[in-house]
């Protein structure tokens, strides 16, 4: 059996990394030139920023990778448990990760929190039609949901919560519910296990991780190659590259969705189709350096604030990055602003942060992504009843898990079922 990934970003490396270790035979091509996909870093005034993800945690998955890869020694901790805030009428509310700071916090009212304290007493619907906002409001009351359930989680995907459905946002919460019933208590179960653990991040950046992926299992992984086709044949699958033809027993495609849907026009007709109506979130990422000294690791805005910002990542407070700020814009709120110069989108970010933050700032960097989240919104109805040919997969952040972490236990479970199970399988959200 031989496998073909489709995409060097931390699934296609995850998953080639994977496969090397099974003995499964494979080849991952990339397009572009370098590894990673939004992993990406840079440096400006000798200042590390990140243009994508900002940090990760250490769970079970990355823990030994690191060890492998020999990236302890770059690892970055946050220092202790940070404080995350939401920004509404004036002032930064601390959100509330331990009984003591939510019997504390001013987020919630008397009432709110007697609300929330009720969510055992709440059954499940258990049919997945309630949006975002509709789950939320009635697991946890209104008060909750509009004060941080809905900035935290809409800001996860610049996305606005009465605009997705939980069926595809919230998959993995509904199936807990049901078999947990209460969402509070397994929370406080996870809590007295030690709650999460540390964000990290790499002294050279975040694109470390997909860099050391690659360096370690480079003779598989191919730079610099795009896909331009894929044709069935009697047995598997040809693909058509810049480098020649290669024939593989099993596809797995972690591009996004419009690069996806031209390669199955062949073999899966309607998918096209219904992957191009797939709706992304455009993001501007605006690094600000300035001497404010908060310790934490940022806010999300609230939905209803007359703001172009959806929050700020402070890289300073959580790793000392001397002074930086990442500052994300657009999304759902306002995703004309991309149309703006670098200069407008610099002054709008640095003056919205002087105005929450009570800090001057400077621009230090500019970055553009005008697809850069799944929406999780309505449109992810197309993907209902999608079905692919046998030895094609979908492996990716709009069939599954945005976070890194998601992406590399999936890119993990899809190696175990290859090397255990030659079968046709699939990894994604159209089972």
């Amino acid at each position: 059996m031989k496998v073909g990934i489709i995409g060097a970003g931390i699934t296609g490396l995850t998953l080639s990394r994977h496969l090397r270790a099974r003995g499964v035979a494979h080849a991952c091509l990339e397009a572009g030139a370098e590894p990673g996909g939004v992993i990406r870093s840079c440096e400006v005034e000798g200042r590390v920023l990140e243009l994508g993800p900002q940090r990760l945690r250490i769970g079970p998955e990355l823990a030994p990778l690191l060890e492998e890869l020999g990236l302890q020694g770059e690892v970055l901790r946050s220092r202790g448990k940070l404080p995350l805030y939401v920004y509404f009428d004036g002032h930064l509310h601390q959100v509330p990760f331990s009984v003591t700071a939510f019997l504390a916090t001013d987020l919630l009212s008397l009432r709110g929190k007697l609300r929330l304290l009720a969510e055992p007493l709440v059954r499940s619907r258990g049919n997945g039609q309630e949006t975002v906002a509709e789950f939320f409001s009635r697991k946890f009351g209104r008060e909750a949901y509009e004060n941080f359930l809905g900035p935290l989680f809409g800001g996860i995907y610049g996305s606005d919560p009465r605009k997705m459905y939980a069926k595809y946002a919230l998959a993995r919460l509904l199936a807990l519910e049901e078999r947990a019933g209460s969402l509070v208590g397994s929370a406080l179960r996870a809590a007295r296990r030690g709650g999460f653990s540390a964000a990290i991040t790499f002294r050279r950046g975040m694109q470390a991780l997909p860099e050391a992926l690659y360096e370690r299992n480079h003779e598989n992984v191919h730079l610099n190659t795009p896909v331009h086709g894929l044709c069935a044949r009697e047995r598997g699958y040809t693909l058509i590259t810049s480098a020649g033809e290669l024939d593989v027993d099993h596809v797995v495609i972690t591009a996004r969705a419009d690069q996806a849907a031209p390669l199955l026009a062949q073999i899966a007709p309607e998918a096209p189709n219904r992957l191009a109506r797939l709706a992304y979130n455009p993001l501007a990422v605006v690094h600000l350096h300035s001497a404010a000294r908060h310790r934490g690791l940022g806010y999300q805005i609230r939905g209803d604030q007359d703001f172009h910002t959806l929050g700020v990542t402070w890289n300073s407070g959580t790793f000392e990055r001397d002074g930086v700020f990442t500052c994300f814009l657009g999304g759902w709120k306002r995703a004309d602003l991309l149309s703006r110069s670098d200069a407008e989108l610099g002054q709008i970010a640095r003056t919205e942060f002087e105005v929450i933050m009570d800090a001057p700032a400077r621009v230090l960097h500019v970055h553009r992504w005008p697809r850069a989240i799944p929406a999780y919104d309505l449109s992810w109805q197309a993907l209902d009843g999608l079905r692919l040919p046998p030895g094609i997969h979908l492996a990716t952040n709009y069939t599954g898990g945005v976070g890194v972490s998601a992406r590399m236990g999936e890119a993990r479970a899809l190696a175990g079922r290859f090397a255990g199970d030659s079968r046709p399988s699939r990894v994604s959200g159209t089972e």
